[in-house]
C-alpha cells in the first residue's frame, strides 16, 4: 500500500496526486486513509519514508563508514543514476520532484517542508563523507566540504531533469565520474 502510495506521488507530484487516485492505487477506502494516516499530508510523509527505505536508500551510501569517502560518493552517484533511469520506477526522484512546488495551501507547504528537509539531510551526509575524504586525504585538502556538497548535491538534484528531458545515463554517469575526478 505505501509502495503504491510512493508511486503515485512519484508520477504526479504531491499536489497533483489526488485523494481519489491515491484511495484507487492503495485499495484503502477515505475512511482508511484518513484513519491510518490522518490526511493527504501524512501519507506522503509515509511515502518519502518507504521511498527512503527502498529505491532512494541508495541516497544512505554517502553514510558508509566501511567505504572509502571517494567510493561512497562514486557508488551514491552512480547508483543514484541507475535507480533513477531503471524503467522499474517512475522518472527521476521522488525528494527532488514530488513537492517542490506547489499552490501554496497548508498541506502543500507541509510536504514541501517533508522534502526540503530530506534535501538537508542528504546535504549533509554528502558533506559528512566528503569531510571523512579530506581527514583522510581521499578528497583533495582544500576543497571547502560544505560547498563541495552543494556542489555535489546539485548535481544529485540535476539527475532528474536531465533524466526526464532525454540526457542518457551513460552521459550522466560519465558526467558523474568528471565531478568525482575533481574531488
Amino acid at each position: 500500500m505505501l509502495d503504491a502510495a510512493m508511486r503515485v506521488f512519484w508520477r504526479h507530484g504531491y499536489e497533483a496526486s489526488s485523494i481519489t487516485e491515491l484511495r484507487a492505487q492503495t485499495g484503502l477506502s477515505a475512511a482508511s486513509l484518513y484513519g491510518a494516516f490522518g490526511s493527504k499530508e501524512g501519507l506522503f510523509e509515509r511515502a518519502i519514508e518507504h521511498y527512503i527505505a527502498g529505491p532512494g536508500g541508495v541516497s544512505e551510501l554517502v553514510g558508509d563508514l566501511t567505504l572509502d569517502p571517494l567510493d561512497a560518493l562514486g557508488q551514491m552517484l552512480h547508483g543514484t543514476i541507475a535507480m533513477q533511469s531503471d524503467p522499474a520506477y517512475p522518472g527521476g526522484c521522488l525528494v527532488a520532484l514530488s513537492a517542490t512546488v506547489g499552490a501554496g495551501g497548508d498541506d502543500d507547504v507541509a510536504a514541501r517542508k517533508t522534502v526540503a528537509a530530506r534535501r538537508a539531510e542528504d546535504r549533509s551526509g554528502i558533506e559528512a563523507c566528503i569531510r571523512r575524504g579530506v581527514d583522510n586525504g581521499a578528497v583533495r585538502a582544500d576543497l571547502d566540504p560544505a560547498i563541495s556538497a552543494i556542489m555535489v548535491h546539485s548535481f544529485v538534484l540535476g539527475v532528474s531533469t536531465q533524466l526526464l528531458d532525454g540526457v542518457p545515463p551513460a552521459a550522466l554517469h560519465t558526467a558523474a565520474d568528471l565531478l568525482l575526478t575533481g574531488l
